[in-house]
């Protein structure tokens, strides 16, 4: 696990892009923290960063889920907050997603113990005006997470 500061919006953004670098096929990035704390930005840099600067990102909070076409590698951006049931995610497509590309899921709490084994955990905390960012991977990005370190 390793702590980053985030002082702003562009920091945060730029850490998706980071991250969007060294996702695999198969996993999954999940992204946890208060309403305001930046999940949503991150996961509009990391789209942007496998699709295009302009891709329109928009939150799935109704739509629960986009999908996106990257030159690299596809990615789904999940919403889980309005879930109450782990399977939900699954039914509307959590399993093909890691199959055909990667995913980044906001309120992953929301799977309880049905998250996806190989997947970066980014916990985003308010501090005062800026944020800190806990990463900790699990399975195949175990290791990996220490390349955002400095």
């Amino acid at each position: 696990m390793i702590e980053l500061a985030l002082a702003d919006e562009a920091q945060t953004a730029r850490l998706g892009a980071r991250v969007a670098g060294v996702l695999r096929l198969g996993e999954a990035v999940c992204l946890t923290g208060p309403l305001g704390a930046g999940k949503s930005t991150l996961a509009r840099a990391l789209v942007r960063a496998l699709t295009t600067p302009g891709e329109e990102v928009p939150s799935p909070t109704f739509t629960l889920v986009q999908f996106y076409e990257g030159a690299r590698l596809a990615v789904a951006h999940f919403d889980l907050y309005r879930l109450s049931d782990p399977d939900e995610a699954y039914e509307i497509g959590l399993d093909e997603a890691l199959e055909e590309g990667a995913a980044v899921i906001e309120w992953p709490q929301r799977l309880g113990d049905r998250l996806p084994p190989d997947r970066l955990d980014i916990d985003i905390a308010l501090d005062g005006d800026a944020r800190r960012a806990r990463l900790t991977g699990h399975g195949a990005w175990e290791g990996r997470e220490l390349e955002f370190g400095s």
